[in-house]
């Protein structure tokens, strides 16, 4: 994955503003933040039930 750097960002960051305009922004970072939240807690809830699996596995 090629790396991206600080002047990217801000070239990325300023076409979002133009985009979508400074009201809109802070409710998109929101929702994006919650998203990526809610998929590392499925995420983590996934890992966590193979665990549980492997260990009543191995207790039988």
């Amino acid at each position: 994955m090629a790396q991206i750097g600080i002047p990217s960002l801000i070239l990325i960051l300023v076409v979002a503003l133009l985009i979508f305009g400074p009201s809109k922004l802070p409710e998109i970072g929101k929702a994006a933040g919650s998203s990526l939240r809610e998929f590392k807690n499925a995420t983590k809830g996934m890992m966590g039930d193979d665990e549980k699996e492997d260990k009543k596995e191995s207790n039988e």
